[in-house]
């Protein structure tokens, strides 16, 4: 494919509010353009447009607006374009309906069962983007061998894509399918999406499906099998929904796009980007690879024009937009992930790394005391204020794009007006004993505390204070980014673009430590000039199920080759010579026994007689494993999951431009007043088009550029580039002395940095441990901790820990009665083994703590620098010394942990540390203790205002509630509130004694209920600390169940109990119907394997909205096991998962239906079953209809069928069906009320949709 300098060529992003044009001419000339992507006005489409003011300008030559453009001028188009990322989060797609195999109708409303926000009683997840389902009468499962099942006699067996054996139970019933496909289009359904399980490796039934569907008419059928062959049928079901679904939008979009030209573009070359970074023809863009489209410009243009070849310093792209910011990294090769999740619907499919953080100009500021909050009367300021009142904007240089008709500046008048008001709130707050302590913050997310400090802010003190916490905001997930896979943030370099990135590129590299800054002549229109930059790329993937080992390394030298030929074969029908085409291999692989693969290339490491003939993938295996986790593990083989080439066509424009020197020095257009750190500093301000590549410009200083402003601070030094680009060396600013008194601004920062802290010790925490419970399904906490072991920060908030990690603390401290320590760090994590009667620890019917495995007191693991792995080894293995016991059964796994734990306290240690050397140890424990104010603030807050609503019903400020446990033992709850001080005494007197059995709840479960429960009342962020504990005492009788004896057995209390002691606090206070109050765990294994999992149910409803079905509730949220990885890797078949219909309270409200999920087990196993609410109803409220109670059922394989119980462990053999049914939750409210139901209140975030590998790592760690 040549460069066409004849002609004109087009690289153009349309985002949603502007479309930027880059246009080379034929000359070699370069122009840049920015139109607004929608103004129907004057034009119908903005890329059309765009093209035709260009040629219009270039030639002198009149092309009206109604009538098509003559493309012969034109050598080639290349787009990005939010279409369908703007398809997807509106959701207007289009309609669709979802083929399934029967059983599983309701697999993607469940999902991973895990709820997207923690703390919301009302669970919002975003809908399914089909409208119908019609399940598919068939069904293939893989072969076990030695495996059999009475009277399961397959149809036949298959070998698939991947080697693997499947056994054919059912042939698809096409002609009951054809009756049930008939209907839809009569009532507008018209796209498919195909979804069987097991057609990754072999797709023949849905082939079927799919030729029928086309027999039938139906204009887009997309088959899972095709969108993208990768194993774990949910997220390949989103895939494939979002393909059904975004497809014909963009197919509508490309015609209207090529009816503005002659011909249709027929002779165009015309390609548009993928999410992955690479160009596609315009026939082949689909909608499971555009969601990324825009962003994707961006990247490629960064990472070609920043990256530097020679020095090889890695680049992290910064892409700050109007309401939200795009972080990313690039290293010499683009960043990939393959699962990731965009306006609630997770894409299994090659995207870039880019990660979405709310915080951009646009991102709305607010100061917030308690749980009450302040906007500007005139309307809410943001960012882009808040620098305009600082003086780094000048309203005669930015766009006119403001005001009723989009035509005015911006108001300085307007701006200041209403910073003023909100800076006379803020003072008053500061003056008044009201504001004991508060919240402020800038851009969604951000709060900070304040009270009296002796003095009033000034407007431009409360203006930087925003400044400092968005750019705070944006660190966070730098650092994140960086840190997760080994890298040190200071060691790289800043790449800045995007119209708002200028006014904070400075202040965020020095805050990351960074020393350089890059900002491209083209910033303001990156994403466009990376397109033309950007190759053609054609990949292509399949699964595999082979080891990484020398037998197997000549099939796959074939797989690989019979790949590339495909890739190698498309590229060059395109025109692609082969001296423009290059080819990636990547392998899937993975240590077997864990879920943590990497997407690998041998680049860097050739064959030998060891490999294969593609490449080394071990070793670039194991040396990326070690970057990224801090070990490897020798004697595990490697799995290959998946076989992936991507073909790469250069096609990307060379630009020539060299900007010419002059020797006279940069002269200002004009110098302005900005406010900085240190107050006021005169600003000269220069016009990007008037410098040269020997003007060097000291900060403080001011570029302007057509697109963007560009801030120099104070210690940076800017120069242009000979290719006319700006690189910024970041200096050391001075130090800001900080008393302890109270700054508001600081506090909000101190809160982001606590917070950074216990995130960066559980990154190093998961990267070097070694289970697969804290590795992969993080199911861990760390924590940062005051002088009096309370509770700073910590992450993730996983509600079982949130009162237990406290405690622990605590009791270390007040035991050794120690006053030497001035902070304290910790991590918790879920260690699968620790011995006891059976396998992982849990018990359904343990009558001791012994019998749980090893018990830990006050263990010193640490002395001297030395891990006491002898020691600590003899305790683990010490359960062996009671009756049917055993110690550990998987120490190595213990030990690794441990020294990952360790490892995290280490990190977590020296962060704190270096934070009392910036600051100072008095300051640093003085805003521990403001941080903790604030939580106590907003809980004193949210008790009277409950105290004030229960005085005006009822006359009392007193509540109690009761609930009971399946066996009958009772939970009381009497809450006292002081309506004046906002305190609250909650008592649990008359709670049932300590039972013999293992539902016993320690007073650390009781507290971590508790917190979870003010939390989510509060109903807004708060840091969750010992501030929430505060204002509340807690009187537990001792020998109850929420504080049995020593020794009691409490494995269940943790899991079961915890979940009665939130219902029973919630109806107290009547905050919602009771959800299914169970997590329902299910374990099964044998002398080979061990599988446990929790299982959904249904969530309570409230006042203005019904609960959700099919998810987990209030203490859990841990994410269920894909059906294709459960079925690959256990002797068990899944019949079904689905939801049960009718199983939620009736009422104005409807509470959610719980869920069916029934095994069938094709091994002899052991099953333990420890569920709750079998025997009593999660309670209605209002006159709301209890839900459903819970029930397990064993058929067996000779007829018979069995309830089990509650509780209970049995063996099974081939041909058992455990049956599973979780309780429903509760309704809320008459359901004859005529009641108009109450507006919902919205959260600030509400809309925002964040993406990226952070944001996925975040919620994945809250689903444990």
């Amino acid at each position: 494919m040549a460069e066409t300098m004849q002609k004109f060529d087009f690289a153009i992003d349309r985002g949603g509010t502007f479309t930027d044009v880059f246009a080379r001419c034929p000359d070699g000339r370069e122009r840049v353009l920015k139109l607004l992507s929608h103004d129907p006005q004057n034009y119908k489409d903005a890329p059309t447009e765009g093209i035709r003011r260009v040629l219009e300008e270039e030639t002198g030559r009149s092309f009206p607006r109604d009538q098509p453009l003559d493309p012969s001028l034109i050598g080639w188009i290349r787009m990005g374009t939010t279409v369908a990322t703007n398809a997807l989060l509106e959701r207007k797609g289009e309609r669709t309906a979802l083929l399934i195999t029967r059983g599983f109708k309701d697999l993607l409303h469940i999902g991973t069962q895990a709820r997207p926000r923690l703390f919301d009683l009302e669970v919002r997840v975003p809908d399914v983007l089909y409208e119908e389902v019609i399940e598919v009468d068939e069904r293939v499962v893989l072969k076990q061998d030695g495996r059999r099942i009475p009277g399961r006699n397959p149809v036949k067996e298959v070998t698939g894509s991947t080697g693997d054996v499947l056994e054919v139970w059912r042939e698809p019933d096409l002609q009951r399918l054809e009756c049930d496909l008939e209907g839809l289009p009569s009532r507008g359904i018209t796209s498919l999406a195909v979804l069987l399980l097991h057609s990754y490796t072999w797709s023949d039934h849905e082939q079927a499906v799919g030729a029928l569907a086309h027999r039938l008419g139906f204009s887009q059928v997309s088959l899972s099998s095709e969108v993208m062959p990768m194993v774990r049928a949910v997220p390949r079901g989103y895939t494939v929904c979002a393909d059904a679904y975004l497809t014909p939008k963009i197919q509508q979009y490309l015609k209207g796009f090529t009816s503005g030209f002659k011909g249709g573009l027929k002779e165009v070359t015309v390609l548009f980007m993928q999410s992955d970074g690479g160009l596609t023809p315009m026939d082949r863009f689909c909608g499971s690879r555009a969601v990324l489209s825009g962003p994707a410009g961006g990247v490629v243009g960064y990472a070609v024009t920043s990256y530097d070849q020679t020095e090889k310093k890695p680049i992290i792209g910064f892409d700050m937009g109007g309401t939200s910011t795009d972080v990313s990294r690039y290293a010499g090769q683009y960043e990939h992930v393959f699962e990731a999740t965009t306006a609630g619907i997770t894409l299994q499919a090659p995207q870039l790394d880019i990660n979405t953080v709310a915080a951009g100009g646009g991102s709305r500021l607010f100061f917030r005391w308690g749980s009450k909050s302040s906007h500007p009367a005139g309307g809410p300021l943001t960012v882009t204020d808040a620098n305009l009142a600082l003086g780094r904007l000048l309203p005669s240089y930015f766009p006119k794009i403001f005001g009723p008709c989009e035509n005015e500046p911006l108001s300085i008048e307007e701006t200041m007006k209403s910073f003023r008001q909100l800076t006379q709130e803020i003072n008053h707050f500061l003056s008044t004993d009201q504001s004991q302590s508060g919240e402020s913050g800038g851009c969604h997310v951000n709060s900070i505390a304040t009270k009296d400090g002796g003095s009033k802010m000034a407007v431009e003190e409360v203006a930087m204070g925003f400044i400092r916490v968005a750019n705070e905001a944006m660190c966070r997930p730098i650092r994140a980014l960086t840190q997760a896979k080994g890298h040190d943030t200071s060691q790289h370099v800043l790449a800045c673009f995007g119209g708002a990135g200028g006014q904070h590129a400075c202040a965020i590299a020095r805050a990351l430590g960074m020393k350089s800054v890059f900002i491209h002549k083209y910033s303001g229109v990156l994403s466009a000039y990376g397109l033309a930059l950007a190759d053609v790329v054609e990949e292509v993937q399949e699964p595999c199920s082979l080891r990484y080992e020398p037998r197997f390394f000549e099939e796959l030298d074939c797989r690989v080759e019979r790949l590339t030929s495909r890739c190698r074969e498309a590229l060059k029908a395109r025109g692609f010579a082969s001296a423009q085409v290059s080819m990636e291999v990547f392998l899937h692989l993975r240590y077997e026994g864990t879920d943590c693969a990497l997407m690998v290339t041998a680049e860097g490491h050739p064959s030998d007689a060891r490999s294969c003939r593609t490449g080394d993938f071990r070793t670039a295996f194991t040396q990326r494993y070690l970057k990224e986790f801090g070990f490897t593990i020798p004697d595990r083989p490697i799995a290959v999951d998946d076989i992936r080439v991507r073909g790469s066509g250069k096609s990307g424009i060379k630009s020539l431009t060299k900007v010419k020197s002059s020797q006279g020095p940069p002269n200002p257009v004009e110098v302005t007043r900005c406010y900085f750190d240190n107050g006021y500093l005169d600003t000269r301000v220069y016009l990007w088009e008037e410098l040269t590549c020997d003007h060097s410009i000291a900060g403080p200083a001011i570029i302007i550029d057509k697109n963007s402003t560009i801030l120099v601070e104070p210690c940076c030094v800017a120069q242009l580039t000979t290719g006319g680009d700006l690189r910024i060396a970041v200096g050391s600013d001075h130090v800001v002395m900080l008393g302890t008194e109270l700054n508001a601004v600081q506090l909000s920062i101190f809160s982001h940095r606590f917070m950074s802290i216990a995130e960066q010790m559980g990154r190093v925490l998961q990267r070097t441990s070694i289970s697969t419970n804290i590795k992969e399904r993080l199911d861990f906490s760390c924590a940062v901790f005051g002088p009096d072991g309370g509770l700073v920060s910590n992450a993730p908030h996983i509600p079982v820990h949130l009162g237990a990690m406290q405690e622990t603390v605590q009791y270390q401290v007040f035991r050794k009665g120690s006053t030497g320590p001035v902070f304290f760090v910790a991590s918790r994590g879920h260690h699968a083994d620790i011995g006891g009667i059976t396998p992982g620890s849990m018990p359904p019917h343990s009558t001791s703590l012994q019998q749980e495995g090893a018990v830990f007191t006050s263990f010193k693991l640490v002395t001297a620098g030395t891990f006491q792995e002898e020691a600590v080894t003899a305790a683990l293995m010490a359960p062996v010394q009671y009756p049917g016991c055993s110690g550990t059964r998987n120490l190595h796994d213990n030990l690794s942990d441990l020294r990952a734990q360790v490892a995290a306290n280490q990190r977590g240690s020296r962060l704190v540390l270096e934070l009392i050397d910036s600051y100072g140890l008095e300051v640093v424990q003085a805003y521990m203790g403001y941080i903790q104010s604030n939580a106590e603030m907003a809980v004193r807050d949210m008790l009277k205002e409950f105290a004030r609503r229960q005085r005006q019903l009822t006359g009392l400020l007193e509540v109690e509630a009761e609930d009971h446990m399946d066996d009958g033992t009772p939970i009381r709850l009497r809450v006292q509130i002081n309506e004046a001080e906002g305190s609250a005494v909650f008592d649990f007197t008359g709670t049932g004694t300590e039972v013999w059995g293992n539902c016993n709840a320690p007073r650390a479960i009781t507290f971590s209920a508790l917190i979870y429960c003010l939390r989510c009342m509060v109903g807004q962020d708060i840091p969750l600390n010992q501030g929430c504990l505060a204002p509340i005492s807690v009187v537990i009788p001792a020998g109850s169940i929420l504080q049995p004896s020593r020794d009691a057995a409490v494995v269940g209390g943790n899991v079961l109990t915890s979940q009665r002691v939130v219902d029973v606090i919630f109806r107290a206070f009547e905050a919602c119907a009771a959800s299914q109050g169970c997590m329902n765990n299910v374990s099964f294994g044998s002398d080979r394997s061990g599988y446990y999992e929790t299982v959904a149910g249904g969530a309570g409803a409230g006042e203005g909205w019904h609960g959700r079905s099919g998810v987990h509730s209030h203490m859990t949220n841990t994410r269920i096991t894909d059906p294709e990885i459960l079925e690959k890797r256990y002797p068990v078949i899944l019949e079904c998962f689905s939801l049960r219909p009718g199983s939620g309270g009736r009422g104005r409200y409807r509470g959610g239906d719980g869920v069916v999920r029934k095994l069938l087990f094709r091994d002899n196993v052991v099953l333990s079953v420890l569920t709750e609410r079998r025997s009593t109803r999660p309670y209605g409220l209002h006159g709301g209809e209890a839900g459903a109670s819970g029930l397990n059922l064993l058929h067996k394989v000779d007829g018979r069928v069995l309830n089990l119980g509650a509780k209970t462990t049995v063996s099974l053999e081939p041909g058992d069906v455990f049956c599973l049914y979780t309780p429903g939750g509760g309704g809320y409210g008459k359901e004859d009320s005529n009641e108009k139901p109450p507006a919902k209140r919205q959260r600030v975030t509400e809309s925002f949709p964040e993406r990226g590998s952070v944001f996925e790592y975040r919620q994945a760690q809250e689903s444990v």
